[in-house]
């Protein structure tokens, strides 16, 4: 039984729709999208840059989102694959990145299940201050 609700599978279907657009079949430049979903409903892509230090969708998805000026994040998807087939769990860096920008989100994991940031990173780094 899936946990995800419409908004969730919206989100999905952002993701998909961007990977489809942009998906490099020639030298997999491009790979994974992302899609992440705010507070007042807008939601911000990415997609991932590869490279020796690339950077991943999720991580340019949440710039995007803050380069807007939002701070108050709802639910974020990676997507892999020609047409998103696949849904990817973020890295661990991506793990970290949001747990310091984004403790609060939840992360859709599959096509039919959600965790929280927390659940993800039970253990985050915090810088002490």
């Amino acid at each position: 039984m899936s946990n995800l609700n419409q908004c969730d599978l919206d989100l999905i279907k952002a993701a998909q729709d961007t990977i489809s657009k942009i998906y490099d079949s020639v030298n997999y430049n491009h790979t994974v999208a992302s899609a992440l979903r705010c507070k007042n409903g807008k939601i911000y892509l990415g997609v991932n840059l590869y490279s020796l230090h690339g950077v991943c969708g999720e991580q340019m998805a949440l710039g995007n989102a803050i380069i807007a000026g939002e701070h108050e994040f709802i639910s974020i998807v990676a997507v892999r694959g020609a047409n998103g087939e696949e849904i990817l769990p973020p890295c661990g860096n991506c793990r970290q990145i949001l747990a310091d920008y984004a403790p609060n989100c939840e992360v859709i994991i599959s096509f039919e299940d959600k965790v929280s940031v927390k659940e993800l990173l039970p253990y985050a780094y915090k810088v002490i201050v």
